[in-house]
């Protein structure tokens, strides 16, 4: 299935949750954030949430500095 995340278009396998995506962009734990289609998803949700086929995710990090 193809889903865009970060802008950018992704094959990934029929059934991927949020939280196999986040993997494959960041092995950050902490300081993450994610939109499904403009609706923020709960860490705690991650796991239990699918991606469907044309889906829009934004992964966002914090990032610290001056």
């Amino acid at each position: 299935m193809r889903v865009t995340i970060n802008g950018a278009p992704h094959d990934l396998p029929p059934g991927t949750t949020v939280a196999q995506a986040i993997q494959t962009l960041t092995s950050a734990v902490a300081g993450v954030a994610v939109a499904l289609n403009d609706e923020v998803v709960r860490r705690g949700a991650w796991q239990s949430t699918p991606l469907g086929e044309n889906d829009r995710v934004e992964v966002l990090t914090a990032v610290q500095g001056g």
